[in-house]
């Protein structure tokens, strides 16, 4: 056994403690003697740590030489971690300072951060070293190249600021100077016009938010919803109505004049913009913000803290809410923020309080009913993971919490507070069947096909077929994901034999208890994405701004990814044409300005280069076609005016372009259900064999720990791994939602 292999890694650390106190040339000296008695090959500890081993197994009769075997990590890998500090631009010639920065451990992520958070991590590694050595002598490969391409400004603007924060020990002050400036942005983009501005008699939707908190003020409960129906009638669940009346009655202490029945319709004055624009703001920062930031430390909390904070300034200037609830006014970041709050708890096994957040959802916005068939199935798989004791308790639970959730929510319109009947008129009024298939031009696949299938005419008088049409459609377009789950939840569940202790199992493979995760929790963003935008496409009665609903799913998968990932590329696609599919509206409500600096701020802010050739990904190319449409739409709109037969030729076109990108990104969320879905419980119809003492023996390994309680195969890990379930392509990092399955694994050894 040669020198390399006797230095075992109990006695690294004495030796990092005395190279500590050494200058740099002693250190490079101690690099160099290192390198010559290592055979020509540098290998990191775990390559020692397998050579020791194999040599033992050598020594005791093995004809088989295992002195070679290197450690199965990727090469590109190892060259990242081992880069982060030439990566960083740290300065190597200031004396010894650069060697009190440790290097993180190799790890999941692609660069490590060198800011540990223990003095344990403050000691010079032998990564360190090779680190100092190669940036010596300059970059030497094409790894090298592209970090330092990467630091010229091919990266996000966002990444940089992160970055630039944290290198200046301002730490902590990135998450609360991202929210102050993604304020002053959403307040700039107030200073715009609004749906409806000076467009008597109906105006718009600023109006009709202002009308009902005038309405709820003056009027009892139950005439809320049947008050003057043809001038924005109340429309929303209850909890909108709520809402409605608490900020009406704040407004009426301020100034009773501009919430007056019926004399203030149309209202515009300085003070009340001022109020009305004010509730959107505060609102957002009660809840949709602090849902933003809990859902970065729940699902990507294995990342280092600067993707982190770079995740959280994608999702604090994401442009199609803020352009519409800043500019086009409405309240969506209320009801967002409470879905986002649900899936949190979900991640951090407080199903029944996840249940109520989406309760309340639902009572604030009945599109939130896109994401009920991801929900729902979530539930049900869970309980169907736990087995039918702990899955049957808590399938009562959930069904007891959402029920309550429900009756307390709709108390008002029911006895003894007000006739039964009252209860009709919000039903009928959050579910307009009557008003037909689709109304305006929107990107979805009923628009789409009107070109040529007048739908309208065709049904003229059978709109039921059409709804039901809809409904089968809208359907089949979430079954996927529905099976997914609920197969899931089934794949995975919990042997009885382990629920009962009857088989002998290792603490890492006890039963789970009903509050932590479950193996099936990475596939419910997905799902999300493919509901919504299964509503979307299929559903009746779908507005521009519904978009939003897709979208939220869709930038929060876009976050956790690296920037050469298929997520990543497929979610700013879908995000700079979901904003460019409601450019007729923005245009009607005079946001032109707001619409280019919105998109060209947050396309900087995350690094992607819409028009950048990817020859490697079908999605870049596809990427860079569709905004070169875009813009050519957008200039033949500027110099050309449509002919009197064809009006609304443009909004058609917007049609034609949008609908495709929606209906493939809905296809990608499916096709990445299943992938994810094979790697957590395999193809279907394959059994697992019942747990032997053997499988208990073996059953602290890292796979097994890592992906779940029950003893499933080990295999599974392996799967997940050469996917890269979290990440989209396994060239990024992974994510916190293998992180969820790690923690419940955690969770069980605790209780």
């Amino acid at each position: 056994m040669d020198e390399a292999s006797d230095v075992m890694p109990s006695e690294l650390p004495v030796e990092r403690r005395q190279r500590h106190t050494r200058d740099r040339t002693a250190s490079l000296n101690s690099l160099s003697h290192f390198k010559s008695a290592s055979s020509k090959h540098i290998r990191p500890r775990s390559t020692l740590r397998n050579r020791g081993s194999n040599a033992s197994m050598k020594s005791v009769g093995s004809d088989t030489d295992h002195s070679e075997i290197i450690s199965p990590i990727p090469r590109r890998h190892l060259l990242q971690t081992s880069q982060s500090l030439h990566w960083l631009r740290v300065d190597t010639s200031s004396g010894d300072e650069w060697l009190n920065r440790g290097v993180s451990p190799v790890s999941a992520s692609s660069v490590g951060s060198v800011f540990p958070n223990n003095r344990m991590a403050n000691r010079l590694s032998f990564t360190a070293l090779m680190e100092h050595e190669r940036t010596a002598v300059g970059p030497s490969s094409t790894a090298d190249a592209r970090i330092l391409e990467d630091d010229q400004g091919t990266i996000g603007a966002g990444r940089r600021f992160v970055r630039w924060m944290h290198r200046n020990n301002m730490k902590n002050w990135v998450v609360p100077s991202a929210i102050v400036a993604s304020t002053l942005v959403k307040w700039c983009i107030g200073f715009g016009t609004y749906s409806g501005h000076n467009t008597p008699p109906i105006f718009g939707d600023y109006e009709a938010q202002r009308h009902w908190m005038e309405l709820t003020v003056h009027l009892p409960v139950r005439e809320w919803y049947t008050y003057d129906l043809q001038y924005w009638g109340l429309d929303y669940p209850p909890l909108t109505a709520y809402v409605s009346w608490l900020c009406g009655r704040i407004g009426s202490l301020i100034e009773p004049s501009w919430f007056t029945l019926q004399a203030s319709r149309g209202l515009e004055t300085g003070g009340s913009k001022l109020f009305m624009r004010a509730t959107v703001v505060i609102f957002d920062l009660l809840l949709y913000i602090p849902a933003l930031y809990t859902f970065v430390c729940a699902w990507q909390g294995t990342r280092s803290c600067r993707k982190r904070h770079a995740a959280l300034l994608t999702l604090l200037f994401h442009p199609a809410l803020l352009l519409i609830d800043f500019g086009h006014f409405q309240y969506n970041s209320v009801m967002l923020g409470l879905t986002l709050l649900a899936i949190n708890a979900f991640a951090a096994g407080h199903d029944l309080l996840g249940a109520i957040f989406f309760v309340l959802s639902l009572g604030f916005k009945q599109m939130a009913l896109y994401y009920a068939p991801a929900v729902g199935s979530y539930l049900i798989g869970k309980c169907i993971y736990l087995g039918p004791v702990h899955g049957t308790r808590l399938f009562l639970r959930l069904a007891l919490t959402t029920t309550l959730a429900f009756v307390i929510m709709f108390a008002p319109f029911l006895p003894p507070f007000s006739p039964l009947s009252t209860i009709a008129a919000p039903i009928i009024r959050i579910f307009p069947f009557g008003r037909g298939l689709f109304e305006d031009k929107v990107a979805n696949f009923w628009c789409f096909t009107n070109v040529l299938v007048k739908w309208k005419r065709i049904f003229a008088s059978r709109e039921g077929i059409l709804i039901k049409a809809s409904t089968g459609l809208t359907a089949l377009g979430f079954l996927p994901a529905v099976a997914a789950l609920i197969f899931g939840g089934y794949k995975t569940r919990l042997r009885k034999g382990a629920q009962n202790h009857s088989v002998d199992v290792s603490p890492s493979m006890a039963p789970a208890s009903p509050s932590s995760p479950t193996p099936i929790l990475p596939l419910l963003p997905y799902a999300l994405l493919t509901c919504s935008m299964s509503f979307f496409l299929f559903s009746f009665q779908v507005h521009e701004k519904t978009i939003l609903i897709p979208l939220l799913p869709l930038t929060l998968l876009l976050s956790g990814a690296a920037l050469t990932d298929d997520v990543f590329l497929w979610g700013a696609l879908g995000n700079n044409v979901g904003v460019f599919s409601m450019w007729p509206l923005l245009k009607k409500d005079g946001l032109g300005l707001q619409y280019l600096a919105m998109l060209i701020l947050w396309n900087r802010l995350i690094g992607y280069n819409p028009f950048k050739l990817r020859y490697g990904h079908f999605v870049g190319l596809l990427s860079s076609v569709v905004h070169t449409v875009i813009i050519i739409l957008h200039l033949l709109e500027l110099a050309v005016t449509p002919p009197a037969r064809y009006p609304d030729l443009f909004p058609v076109l917007n049609v034609l372009i949008c609908t495709p990108i929606f209906g493939l990104i809905w296809l990608w969320s499916i096709k990445r259900s299943v992938e994810v879905s094979w790697a957590i419980s395999g193809l279907p119809g394959k059994r697992e064999k019942e747990p032997s003492s053997t499988v208990s023996a073996i059953s602290t390994t890292s796979s097994s720990a890592t992906f779940g309680q029950s003893p499933m195969r080990g295999e599974m890990g392996v799967r997940a791994t050469s996917l890269g379930y979290a990440s989209g392509r396994g060239r990024g990092q992974a994510d916190a939602r293998r992180r969820a399955l790690v923690t419940s694994a955690g969770g069980d050894r605790e209780h």
